[in-house]
């Protein structure tokens, strides 16, 4: 009877010799493959255990679930928990889990109650202090984990990170390579966490022998070499450069098809039918129902027998949404789309072009004013609530919203630290709108211009986009500021999309600045400049989620 040569039965209720015959009489609901020390997983009437290659039970305890033995243990799941047992079915301990993986090289991945995850040994003991959003196995000592806000990177076995590389989307080294997607796409790293080479793709598989299978973001199947070199093209492209340069060129059609939805309270009415939008809204009817096709062919609308309706898309588009995106709308096909039309003059150094003043602008016309910040508004608590966690702010420390608008990141400070004095400072017109929004006590409200002295001083300066509004010599003006702002022992933290210092994830929103503000995105490097000449170091920089990064600096 050798169980390495079983094969499961086609109706998953046995096992088979070598020769196809039965390897037993009982049969089961359910078998998996032998494992060694030479059992399987069985399950019957909602029963599980595992079998010796007789098909006899090899203990005597049933559980809800039973798993293969890998490392000599198995993973078994009874009515209160997960957990780890013995070819003997004895436990390796008493602990229960929310869920357990497969011992591979001594460790194993489990997660508690709180939805947490680590490793235990095989005494059921945590390998390290640290819980993770999610932790997969080991391999060749080193696993892949992930943090709160969804990004990863590696670890080793006594828990410590590998690298200081963060990315979207990571898997275990092979071959001293891994595969790693970042803002841009996928791609290898080496066991440094740096990137192979500059392309990104869709997808990539791990090297096998020097190459990879890759497929393009055209969808196109190539095999590359480890320095991101195509070898061979397996599939040509399934999607057209020339219909996506089209589509992109044509993107003011969606910008002002969703402006006009929103100018003319077309979303505000319903859901409805046609016929009832016609008796509710004064607007050409044939020209209104192909509005209303280009708003259902980008997914912001929905025609269900007959009655037009938003998605959950759509809903952000309604005036009266937490999160209403309807002042951006009409921001991006207005203003907004005038100042892009002299970004040739931008780019060729044209003498009549300079960056327009956006914030004095607004803030000359009230009602602009209270639309755009709403805008800002619905950015800041779409963005803001997850990041307040990575601040380094301590009990009754004193702090310094710096451009903190309606004071969406004030709020979410105040919720954490209900006892912290918080100060919001902006331009005195923002303020005034602020004052008549918020009524919560603990924030206070000065209306400076961040170019002259601020006569108020905190323990930690948040600037959360402020300084990408900016070109270098005014930032640092505000950065000197700060400085003279800060409380001795005090830190600043600069809440920004960092740049890459070799991709080009970010870039349009760099442009947008450029023609909005006069500002710019920046990498680190950049940041740690400016914060040099300011007077500051860098002290950390924490990578919150794939949009926003804090760069905490000290004197």
């Amino acid at each position: 009877m050798d169980w390495t040569k079983y094969k499961i039965a086609k109706e998953l209720s046995h096992h088979l010799n070598g020769d196809l015959s039965p390897a037993y009489e009982n049969r089961f609901d359910m078998v998996l493959q032998f494992h060694s020390p030479g059992l399987a997983p069985v399950l019957k009437s909602g029963k599980a255990w595992h079998i010796l290659p007789d098909g006899s039970p090899a203990y005597s305890e049933r559980y809800l679930k039973t798993f293969g033995f890998y490392d000599g243990i198995a993973t078994v799941a009874d009515d209160s928990g997960w957990l780890h047992i013995f070819p003997s079915g004895q436990m390796l301990y008493s602990n229960r889990y929310d869920w357990c993986g497969n011992f591979q090289g001594g460790f194993c991945t489990v997660r508690d109650c709180d939805g947490n995850y680590f490793h235990v040994d095989k005494n059921g003991f945590p390998v390290y202090k640290e819980h993770w959003k999610y932790a997969g196995d080991f391999r060749d000592g080193v696993a892949v984990v992930q943090d709160s806000n969804g990004m990863s990177s590696h670890i080793n076995e006594n828990g410590d990170i590998l690298h200081s590389v963060w990315y979207i989307d990571l898997d275990v080294y092979h071959k001293n390579f891994a595969r790693a997607k970042d803002k841009d796409g996928w791609t290898h790293i080496d066991l440094q966490g740096n990137p192979l080479y500059s392309r990104r793709f869709q997808s990539v598989e791990p090297f096998y022998n020097g190459q990879a299978r890759v497929e393009r973001f055209d969808g196109g199947l190539e095999v590359i070499d480890e320095s991101g070199n195509a070898i061979i093209e397996l599939r040509p492209a399934i999607r057209s450069d020339f219909s996506e340069l089209s589509s992109d060129m044509v993107g003011f059609w969606k910008t002002q098809a969703i402006a006009t939805a929103v100018n003319t309270n077309l979303l505000e009415y319903l859901p409805a039918k046609f016929q009832e939008l016609n008796q509710k809204i004064n607007l050409y009817p044939d020209f209104t129902l192909r509005l209303l096709r280009g708003l259902g062919e980008l997914h912001i609308l929905e025609c269900k027998y007959d009655v037009w309706q938003l998605t959950s898309k759509g809903e952000f588009l309604k005036k009266n949404h937490p999160l209403t995106l309807a002042d951006a709308a009409l921001e991006y096909a207005g203003p907004m789309s005038e100042m892009w039309k002299r970004l040739d003059s931008a780019v060729t150094g044209h003498k009549c072009w300079t960056p327009p003043g956006i914030f004095k602008e607004v803030a000359s016309e009230p009602e602009r004013c209270k639309s755009h910040h709403r805008m800002l508004q619905s950015y800041a608590l779409h963005d803001y609530r997850s990041i307040v966690d990575y601040l380094p702010i301590q009990e009754n420390d004193k702090i310094i919203d710096a451009g903190g608008g309606l004071g969406v990141l004030s709020e979410y400070i105040i919720e954490k630290f209900p006892d912290n004095l918080i100060t919001v400072i902006d331009l005195p017109s923002v303020v005034e709108i602020g004052k008549e929004q918020n009524d919560k006590s603990t924030i206070r409200w000065h209306g400076i211009d961040f170019f002259e002295p601020w006569e108020i001083q905190a323990n930690v300066i948040c600037l959360a986009r402020v300084l990408h509004d900016w070109d270098d010599p005014d930032a640092l003006k505000i950065l000197k500021n700060c400085r003279e702002a800060l409380l001795e022992g005090g830190k600043i933290c600069l809440i920004e999309m960092v740049m890459s210092e070799h991709g080009v994830s970010g870039g349009l929103c760099d442009l947008h600045l450029l023609m909005a503000t006069g500002g710019k995105e920046r990498t680190v490097k950049e940041y740690s400049n400016l914060f040099e000449e300011a007077g500051f170091r860098v002290d950390n920089v924490s990578i919150c989620d794939s949009l926003l990064s804090i760069i905490t600096g000290v004197i």
